[in-house]
């Protein structure tokens, strides 16, 4: 009988932690305040905490699949699809370069560079991001960019506090959930 491999790039126990932490971003993603009184609109939540630590363990792929189901899960909770776009998109400016960063510097220097250009990633690219979208809100993009001052301070202080997060964190779990080699056959 011909011995069969598993050829997938995730195991069953890393879908498991994916899951596990698509489901605390998703809790993560309703607990959310306003940060600034003049844009009360813009809420700060650290949702892209879990994505994070998904993409420093398992790679930037894995880091946005858990951040695209948090946002499309939230979308659906909440009726909010034009937020779920706005979401995909930031979670994809934040943690995959934050993770493909890490994964090339796995060091606690790496980690930290890592964030800092993931946070400016993502303030940079929701400017741009919130002009494209927001129109689907009825905000005209003229407006939008009378706000660009504020989208990019909110979006510094979300990517700080949620590279905080992450590197408390994952430090404090990566032992738990990163891959661990066999020592029995060396892989």
């Amino acid at each position: 009988m011909p011995t069969m491999t598993n050829t997938n790039k995730w195991d069953t126990r890393t879908l498991v932690t994916m899951a596990l932490l698509a489901a605390i971003a998703i809790l993560l993603s309703f607990l959310e305040f306003p940060i600034f009184a003049a844009v009360p609109f813009l809420k700060l939540d650290v949702s892209f905490t879990p994505c994070a630590v998904a993409g420093f363990a398992y790679g930037p792929l894995a880091g946005f699949v858990v951040g695209a189901i948090t946002a499309v899960a939230h979308g659906m909770i909440s009726g909010n699809w034009v937020g779920a776009l706005m979401n995909i998109v930031m979670v994809l400016a934040f943690v995959v370069p934050a993770a493909f960063i890490y994964k090339k510097n796995h060091t606690f220097k790496g980690a930290v560079i890592a964030l800092v250009v993931a946070t400016l990633v993502q303030s940079i690219v929701s400017v741009p991001a919130n002009v494209l979208i927001d129109p689907l809100y009825g905000v005209p993009a003229d407006v939008v960019l009378g706000l660009a001052g504020w989208i990019a301070a909110f979006n510094v202080v979300k990517g700080v506090a949620n590279s905080v997060l992450t590197m408390v964190v994952y430090k404090s779990i990566s032992n738990l959930i990163t891959p661990q080699k066999d020592q029995v056959s060396g892989r």
